[in-house]
């Protein structure tokens, strides 16, 4: 019991702390408005505690797994989505 504790209070650090990156790709103007609009999802779909905290990253990665691709994104704002993909990877489910 106390372990699985431990591991739920690890990834909701690791989802505050991908939250935290992707707003700063979110509040940036350089970044253009589509992708802007599917960061600010994902970090809705990150802080909806009606599902559990795999689920919750596994949504996120995929969103921006999807908008990674997109030629138009300036490239600190790939390298910046890409840091906060590869922190929710290590959220996994507590049994």
């Amino acid at each position: 019991m106390i372990m699985s504790d431990d591991k739920q209070k690890e990834n909701e650090e690791r989802i505050v702390k991908s939250i935290a990156v992707l707003q700063s790709v979110s509040d940036s103007n350089v970044t253009p408005r589509n992708i802007r609009k599917i960061v600010k999802e994902s970090m809705v779909m990150l802080q909806d505690n009606t599902l559990s905290q795999g689920v919750r990253a596994a949504n996120a990665i995929s969103m921006l797994d999807e908008i990674s691709q997109d030629p138009n994104m300036p490239s600190y704002a790939r390298v910046t989505i890409w840091n906060a993909v590869s922190t929710l990877e290590s959220v996994r489910e507590v049994v």
